[in-house]
């Protein structure tokens, strides 16, 4: 008989997975960031700034306060844990997974066709491109644009018009014939050549087939999923259907995975043999919209009966709850949502919005308070102003003024 989990039980062994149950150090230092960073694969990168960069808040969520320079260093300066690639989306990823990814690098899956046709129409200026990066890197798009003496980009519209040198920038990044060695202040991807920016033990090892990479990918997608269904484990690194079927097979052969049913979900699950199964979860913590434990937004309604979905594109008049809303965890709930906005200048964080989830417990105005203070001075500011929106908002306001 398959074995059957409750939602509660289901929600505590995604949580644990994804590093919940730990106590937060002290103090962070580099070996807290790599675990983090092992543990969970990569940190999705994205570039709204109005709060925090996304790469940052995953290590906020789990360690606490700490110096992000422990990230840029993690990620930017030799010996690396981390290196920058397509994962779920752009991502830090885990140098370990290197070899994983060459199953994309190979195939061109998700690459878009501007980038596959500048190399089909253009191949010389994919080697020249790449010749000046050996001989340059790290570099910019821009600096490079600048140093070949390439087009000017077409500027009549918004969004990413990238000019032919750029699309080769990008075809060599996604094929894994250059890297990223780091992100300068304006957010700008800096090329260099792999060998120079992965370590040598990563390059050194042998490159998996296709299978082995879509194992090695699903098991560690499973490891940090706890206990997810087949739809879970494909959308933690953007896998293809029938391989990653076939990968959940041999991982249920070996002993990996152990098929299972959840109170409630439609679909079957698969726990991962090293799950743990906590007894309870005293998490208290704000999340990114696209953090690992979230970013999936069918998984989360399964785990929590949260349903969310990021409404920065949608118009102002038409947004539900904000333009940058995070989930806050109380617990082993998510127990309130709020809309976040860093004003730098005057040294505020502010909350334009805050509502609470159904059930919510009568603490969670104190609780949330708390952790806005923790968050506005990790991020360097000196208070919290919270607005009207939202029916916790009046709670909210009154248990921030009080002090902290």
């Amino acid at each position: 008989m398959t074995p059957r989990l409750s939602a509660l039980q289901a929600r505590r062994i995604a949580l644990a997975a994804q590093g919940f149950t730990r106590t937060q150090p002290a103090q962070v230092r580099r070996e807290h960031v790599a675990r983090v960073a092992q543990r969970l694969g990569f940190f999705q990168i994205d570039s709204v700034n109005v709060l925090q960069r996304a790469h940052y808040l995953p290590l906020y969520s789990r360690l606490g306060p700490y110096d992000t320079e422990l990230l840029h260093r993690a990620a930017g300066r030799a010996p690396r844990l981390l290196f920058e690639y397509w994962a779920h989306e752009a991502s830090l990823v885990d140098v370990d997974l290197w070899p994983a990814m060459s199953h994309k690098m190979r195939s061109g899956r998700g690459m878009w066709g501007a980038m596959a046709r500048t190399a089909d129409d253009n191949p010389d200026l994919i080697d020249q491109v790449e010749s000046a990066v050996a001989q340059w890197g790290p570099i910019t798009a821009r600096e490079l644009e600048a140093r070949l003496g390439a087009e000017e980009r077409d500027r009549t519209h918004w969004g990413w018009n990238w000019s032919q040198t750029k699309q080769a920038l990008e075809y060599l990044f996604f094929v894994g014939r250059v890297s990223s060695a780091r992100r300068n202040a304006a957010f700008e991807r800096e090329y260099d050549l792999p060998e120079r920016v992965l370590p040598a033990r990563v390059l050194a090892l042998p490159e998996p087939s296709d299978e082995e990479a879509h194992v090695t990918l699903v098991g560690h997608a499973a490891r940090a999923l706890g206990v997810a269904t087949v739809q879970c484990l494909r959308d933690y690194f953007r896998l293809a259907p029938v391989p990653t079927a076939s990968a959940v097979s041999a991982l249920v052969a070996d002993g990996t995975l152990e098929p299972v049913t959840i109170d409630g979900w439609k679909r079957p699950a698969y726990l991962h043999a090293e799950a743990a199964r906590p007894r309870r979860v005293e998490a208290h913590t704000l999340l990114s919209p696209f953090d690992p434990l979230v970013f999936e937004r069918t998984r989360t309604e399964h785990l929590f009966d949260f349903r969310y979905r990021i409404e920065i594109y949608v118009p102002a008049a038409r947004r539900v709850h904000g333009y940058y809303v995070l989930p806050f965890l109380l617990g082993d709930r998510l127990v309130a949502r709020v809309d976040l906005k860093a004003d730098r200048a005057r040294g505020r964080l502010l909350v334009p919005g805050a509502f609470a989830e159904p059930g919510a417990p009568d603490s969670t105005a104190a609780e949330l308070a708390q952790e806005l203070h923790r968050l506005a001075g990790w991020l360097g500011l000196e208070g919290v102003e919270v607005g009207e929106r939202g029916d916790l908002a009046h709670a909210l306001a009154t248990e921030c003024a009080r002090p902290h």
